[in-house]
């Protein structure tokens, strides 16, 4: 059998391209479907969580976006060696429409193998993921930034793509059964591995509608998915609803962050709160002693921590249904070696003293600070259905940063 193509039949190396992107995306498909599922169980606040159903989504996850990425991969060589070779010829080029739809349905499938696995490859680079693909090349993309907002609509649009794949795939299998059952022609036959006896097609003009047409149902998809909101930016809708009412304070807060980083699996998990409030009262004293107080307040609610921000909010985790803020109520102190805020700090129900050292850098009637906490999540009954570190880590970063201006 011939590597290469001919007017007649497809040749060894397309052949092996159709049947391995076949199986390929045979096994994609119900991995990315058993994941989901497993996924929202685990978001689902009425259904017990295991540590051992955490892990099992994440495999799921992990062998779907691999598998992904090798179809993407897949397909840009298969897509390379096509446009090399000669276009075998349509058996059935006589039936015009038939054969318009059937070079449409072609075109949908060549790009939604490209489209399909890149918007969830964007998506995975995009968010604060905690299942990696499986393989030792880094799991960013440059120019793509850790963004919930592009998080998010890639993630509609990789849903929306495999719609369009889903469909496509069902046009494309169900105009081989009628070749091969009704008009008992060699179109599937021609692709099967061996040698075909295929007939030469009837001569034939392949026109630049079908790609139009393909490109047309594209941008419909496209409209459709805008229509229905995939790509608003919800992440920001929620964090309006969790507003903080402003405090008096003696130094008023003129940008900072306040950010968390769990360890999921053994890989960092970074989420910022987007909304809190920090009353504040300082003098800075010429010794070491009292300095002044600090109350903060946090909206759980406005937390963002990648792909586990809804599991984050669930019962067995903050539980900001019932628990909607944290609070930290503290003295600050100088010390010999910087500054501490020692001091209460609230999540959930439960309260713990706690100290955070912190750098201060006074300029005038402006100060920047810089600290880092370590919190044991089970101090706070955080994840206790978790009691190991296998999939969750008993430590938990809390970082804050900001720049405060003296009130006048």
């Amino acid at each position: 059998m011939p590597s290469t193509n001919t007017f007649s039949s497809y040749g060894s190396v397309a052949k092996t391209f159709h049947w391995l992107t076949a199986l390929l995306i045979f096994t994609a498909l119900p991995l990315g479907w058993f994941a989901n599922n497993l996924a929202h169980a685990i978001y689902d606040p009425s259904i017990p969580t295991t540590e051992e159903d955490l892990v099992r989504a994440v495999q799921f996850f992990s062998l779907h976006k691999t598998v992904g990425v090798t179809v993407f991969f897949v397909a840009l060589a298969r897509i390379l060696w096509a446009l090399t070779q000669t276009k075998p010829g349509l058996l059935n080029a006589d039936n015009k429409p038939e054969a318009f739809a059937a070079e449409v349905v072609h075109w949908m499938l060549y790009a939604s193998l490209v489209l399909v696995p890149l918007t969830g490859w964007l998506h995975h680079a995009a968010a604060e993921g905690f299942a990696p693909i499986l393989w030792p090349f880094g799991q960013n993309l440059p120019f793509v930034p850790k963004s919930p907002y592009v998080a998010e609509v890639t993630a509609g649009l990789h849903w929306l793509f495999i719609l369009v794949l889903a469909g496509s795939l069902i046009l494309h299998i169900a105009g081989a059964l009628k070749h091969h059952v009704v008009d008992k022609d060699s179109t599937l036959r021609r692709m099967l591995p061996g040698r075909s006896d295929a007939p030469q097609p009837p001569d034939q003009h392949h026109s630049a509608l079908p790609a139009v047409a393909a490109l047309a149902i594209w941008g419909a998809v496209l409209l459709g998915g805008w229509s229905t909101g995939v790509f608003s930016d919800h992440s920001a809708a929620a964090t309006d609803t969790a507003e903080l009412s402003e405090v008096q304070s003696d130094w008023q807060v003129q940008e900072g962050t306040l950010s968390i980083t769990i360890t999921q699996l053994g890989s960092p998990v970074t989420g910022t709160f987007a909304d809190w409030t920090a009353a504040i009262a300082f003098e800075d004293p010429s010794e070491s002693g009292l300095a002044g107080t600090v109350d903060v307040t946090i909206a759980i609610p406005s937390l963002s921590l990648g792909t586990v921000t809804d599991q984050a909010m669930g019962a067995d985790f903050f539980d900001s249904t019932q628990f909607p803020t944290a609070q930290f109520k503290a003295d600050l102190y100088k010390t010999d070696t910087g500054y501490e805020a020692r001091g209460p700090l609230t999540i959930r129900d439960k309260t713990m003293d706690v100290v955070l050292p912190f750098t201060l850098d006074l300029q005038d009637n402006t100060a920047a600070m810089s600290g880092v906490l370590e919190l044991n999540r089970l101090d706070f009954d955080v994840g206790k259905s978790m009691p190991g570190e296998d999939s969750l880590a008993f430590v938990v970063a809390v970082s804050v940063e900001l720049v405060a201006q003296r009130a006048e």
